[in-house]
């Protein structure tokens, strides 16, 4: 009966352990699916700028082989085999690169035809700051690499280093943040939102209205900005807004028009959005002055 009762424990053990390492050989996707991450992947398409970025911050930038038409950061992925978009993938040229991972965002609707195909498919979409360092950390585990913490370690430094380049005078000023022709607008509840409020400032746009709603115009009157942030190929458009030329923001000039790379690095949820804070922080100062001298020296560079 004792060798019996000792047999039962080590078996329980051995399942207890098996299980466990059955666990860990396994992610949780974004909607919910369980994937194995063995073999560690070697060739990855991927269908999402921020998951193209991530990828690359992690150091795994030559696995892909395939990305969407928008991924151009860093560089090096500009000469890789373009694979349609994140909503119009073009799943044969997908299916000719033999992929062994497939990044995709929630929203991709060729999910499922691809898994039905044999690929494997992991749907990681960051929306957010914490949000984009779970996919962070849930990518490193996928790429089996140990770099993800470090990543977003550095990814917290950048971020306290913008927020110290944020002018004293600056703290507390109301903001617009137009992301496209609609205009549409990043809410309170957006990453962007988020970005904002880390800087000390206040975003006009409530959260209650969705992170990324198409607004009226002249909500953006009646709220008479501070400042507005834009893209700076639609800059010109707004001086023909009704009533915009009574925004006192335009009036004064105080106007932050990024151009293309710096809209890029603002609108990805990704490994670069300490580098998107700092980019509204320094645009800050030809209005409000520098940094305060004391913070300056250890804000260092993005």
């Amino acid at each position: 009966m004792k060798t019996l009762v000792r047999w039962l424990a080590l078996l329980a053990l051995l399942w207890a352990v098996g299980a466990q390492a059955a666990a860990s050989a396994t992610v949780v996707d974004d909607r919910g699916t369980v994937v194995s991450l063995m073999p560690l992947p070697q060739r990855i398409v991927s269908l999402l700028p921020s998951l193209t970025e991530s990828v690359c911050a992690l150091g795994q930038c030559a696995k892909l082989v395939g990305v969407d038409r928008y991924s151009n950061y860093p560089p090096s992925v500009r000469g890789l085999t373009p694979v349609g978009g994140g909503l119009d993938p073009s799943i044969e040229a997908i299916v000719a690169l033999k992929p062994d991972l497939v990044l995709v965002a929630t929203s991709s609707p060729g999910i499922e035809r691809m898994r039905a195909l044999g690929l494997r498919v992991v749907a990681l979409e960051p929306k957010d700051y914490p949000s984009a360092v779970r996919v962070l950390l849930t990518l490193g585990d996928i790429l089996g690499v140990g770099t993800a913490k470090a990543v977003v370690q550095s990814m917290e430094l950048d971020m306290r280093a913008a927020v110290a380049q944020v002018p004293a005078t600056a703290r507390g000023k109301r903001v617009y943040f137009e992301v496209s022709p609609g205009p549409y607008a990043a809410s309170a509840s957006s990453f962007l939102g988020q970005t904002l409020e880390r800087l000390g400032l206040q975003n006009i746009v409530a959260g209650t209205l969705g992170p990324f709603p198409k607004v009226n115009p002249e909500l953006v009157v009646r709220a008479q900005p501070d400042v507005i942030l834009i893209g700076d190929s639609n800059a010109d458009a707004m001086q023909s807004r009704p009533g915009w030329d009574r925004l006192t923001a335009l009036q004064a000039r105080r106007v932050c028009a990024f151009n293309k790379e710096e809209s890029d690095i603002l609108v990805r949820p990704g490994p670069r959005m300490a580098q998107g804070a700092m980019l509204v922080a320094r645009c800050l100062q030809p209005f409000y002055g520098a940094a305060p001298a004391s913070t300056t020296s250890k804000a260092g560079a993005p």
